[in-house]
This record gives C-alpha cells, structure tokens and sequence, in this order.
C-alpha cells in the first residue's frame, strides 16, 4: 500500500506515506496557496490568480469535499508539519470527469519526489475508495514536468478525452485504477 489512511477529528481521510501527511484543507494554508497562485510559477495551470480567486479556490474545494466525499488534500511535511501543495482528486463544475491534479506551492520542495509520492498516495486512496475506475490530467502542452509526472505515475496521454478548455491546447493525460507508480 502506497499510504496508511486515519481519520480527522471530523472523519475526513488523512493519508500518512513516508514523508507526507496528506490532509483536507484549512483556512491556514490559503496564504501559502495564494503565494503560489500569485506567482509566474502558476500560469501553466491557468495563474496568476488573485488572493480573492484562491479563497474561491479554496471555497470550491471544501464544497467537492462535502458533495463528493474527495478533492484536492493539503500536503504537508511530517517532519515539520509545513503545507507544501495542494495534490489530489478534483471534480470542478464543468469538467467532463475527475482530474488528478498537483502543485508544490515553493520551488524548492521540487526536485525531490514529493509530488510522486503524494500523487500516488492520492491516486490510489481515490481509487480504492471512490468507485471511479479513471481519472485525467490536464496539462499544458509545455509543461515538460507535469508530463514526466503523468508518465512516471503510469498514465498514458489520451487523445480523444474531452477537456473543459475549448480551443486552449491541452494535453490530456489518463490514469487507470491499479496503474503504476
């Protein structure tokens, strides 16, 4: 197994991996989060965004824990208990199916496998748990690092899998339950 599962005081899922705790997200790490969408490093995701559109953001995510039971977890270091991104399933209003999604909120937390390994743990806990069978990446064709992180988690680009960005060029990335890390 990829995590061990415990729950919060509320019953929310909290995914353990060797390094990471995996958890929902709290008003706490909307300053980190909103330093991240602030910056140039956002805008292969569709950044620079306001500190008011990552509350909404934020918002969002809370409402898809509450409906669908997953969305996207805070990830932070066990060791110092620090959030470094925001990684996992999401459903957003308009897309046509779940998406796994990843950001490291500083660069230096890049380089070093952490995405993987929240990836994977997140993956697989939306697989084992959610009934879904699939999920898709949506990249930019540009983003070399998404793209090896796609790949490295076992997913294949899918051609003919629709996306919710019209005409904008969008490489669509589809992972399988049971797909390997």
């Amino acid at each position: 197994m990829t995590y061990r599962l415990t729950k919060d005081a509320q019953g929310w899922p909290v995914l353990w991996t060797d390094r990471l705790m995996l958890r929902i997200p709290g008003a706490d790490d909307v300053e980190p989060s909103a330093r991240f969408w602030a910056s140039e490093r956002s805008h292969m995701m569709g950044g620079p965004w306001t500190v008011e559109k990552t509350r909404e953001g934020f918002d969002d995510i809370l409402d898809q824990w509450s409906r669908l039971g997953f969305s996207l977890f805070t990830v932070t270091r066990r060791k110092d208990g620090t959030a470094i991104g925001g990684i996992g399933p999401f459903y957003p209003s308009g897309h046509p199916e779940p998406e796994l999604g990843w950001s490291l909120w500083n660069a230096g937390d890049e380089g070093q496998g952490l995405a993987h390994e929240a990836a994977v743990a997140a993956r697989d806990w939306f697989f084992d748990t959610s009934g879904h069978r699939t999920a898709v990446s949506y990249t930019d064709p540009a983003n070399a690092r998404s793209h090896r992180l796609c790949e490295r988690l076992g997913a294949t680009v899918d051609p003919l899998a629709p996306h919710p960005y019209g005409d904008e060029p969008t490489l669509t990335y589809r992972h399988h339950a049971g797909g390997q890390a």
